[in-house]
């Protein structure tokens, strides 16, 4: 199973921005969708973004549309997401995640959690 480890969340302000990584422990990685999840306290895990295993696709939730950016370096085992214009309706933790060959989503890493003050 592919290790997975979040960073680079915080505290920010409003209008802020922030860069989360995710750093995978297998050169498999390069051969998956990876994607990013948020879950905020009290509710779900949903869907942010995701990237396609060659990085020429990308596909946003539209609450993030035109603020977050995901990208993807193979050769470094590592996809990030860009985070602007930061809203306190972000805050969450954010977990990313490797798409299985039949779609699921497999969560390996413990999260990184980003608060947005107002």
């Amino acid at each position: 199973q592919v290790q997975l480890v979040e960073s680079g969340g915080g505290l920010v302000q409003a209008g802020g921005s922030l860069r989360l990584s995710c750093a995978a422990s297998s050169r498999a990685f390069s051969y998956h969708t990876m994607g990013w999840f948020r879950q905020a306290p009290g509710k779900e895990r949903d869907f942010v973004a995701a990237i396609s295993s060659s990085g020429d696709r990308t596909d946003y939730a539209d609450s993030v549309k035109g603020r977050f950016t995901v990208s993807k370096d193979n050769a470094k085992n590592t996809v990030h997401l860009q985070m602007n214009s930061l809203k306190p309706e972000d805050t969450a933790v954010y977990y990313c995640a490797i798409q299985r060959p039949d779609g699921i989503y497999d969560f390996g890493g413990q999260g990184t959690q980003v608060t947005v003050s107002s």
